[in-house]
Formats: structure tokens, sequence, C-alpha cells
């Protein structure tokens, strides 16, 4: 039996540093909405988004990020190779769950009640 193949994730001290300021652009967007607390809120949110929107940006250009978006192409390229049902399936199918659906309620009911009455009314003898 061959081995499994095995993964190897090569990290480079530049994709380290990149992750590292994405991480410390975060930190900054939330620290500078707080200390900008005396600014108007269109400043705050504006200094916000700008450091948010710097810190996805070198997150997307590190290695892990660039992996992300090869995930995300191919998730997509999956997405469009599936068949997906017709209406009338879907609804049929649907139709079929709640029909299922309803038997089994009933017949868990059913049995609900049958043990209840087996062993309140006729086995302990316990009247209403």
């Amino acid at each position: 039996m061959p081995n499994p193949p095995t993964v190897e994730t090569v990290s480079s001290g530049a994709d380290k540093a990149k992750l590292a300021g994405a991480a410390a652009l975060l930190l900054a967007s939330v620290v500078a909405f707080y200390l900008l607390g005396k600014q108007d809120l269109w400043l705050r949110v504006a200094a916000l988004f700008a450091l948010l929107a710097g810190a996805v940006a070198l997150f997307f250009v590190s290695e892990p990020g660039r992996q992300l978006i090869g995930f995300g192409r191919d998730s997509l390229r999956e997405v469009k190779k599936v068949v997906w049902p017709t209406r009338k399936e879907a609804v049929q199918m649907t139709g079929y769950v709640f029909a299922f659906v309803f038997v089994m309620a009933l017949y868990l009911w059913l049995t609900d009640k049958t043990l209840e009455w087996l062993l309140y009314d006729l086995i302990l003898g316990w009247r209403r």
C-alpha cells in the first residue's frame, strides 16, 4: 500500500512578517477607532475601514492569503460542476420529507400513547 502524500507547509520570513503586519494593522484599526473617540464618527469609521482594508490587503499578498484565494477559486469551480435539481424535483423531494416527518411524528405519538396506556392504566392502575 503506497504511503499517503505528505503536506509540507513552507513559510518564509517574509510571509511571517506580512502576517504579523496584517495582525498589527488589525489591532491598529481597533485602537485608532477608540483613540479618535473625540473626533467625528465618520472619521473614526473611515480610519477603522482604511486600516482594516490594509490588513486584508497585506494578508492576501502573503502565501496563506494566496492559498485562500486559490481555495476559493477551486471551490467555485467545483460548485459549477454540481448538477442542481429542477424546481419540480426540489418541490417533490421537499414533499417527501414533509410526508416522512408527518408519518414519523404520528408513529411516535401513537407509540407514546400506547406505552402510557400500558404503564399507567394497565400495569400501575393509575386513573386520571
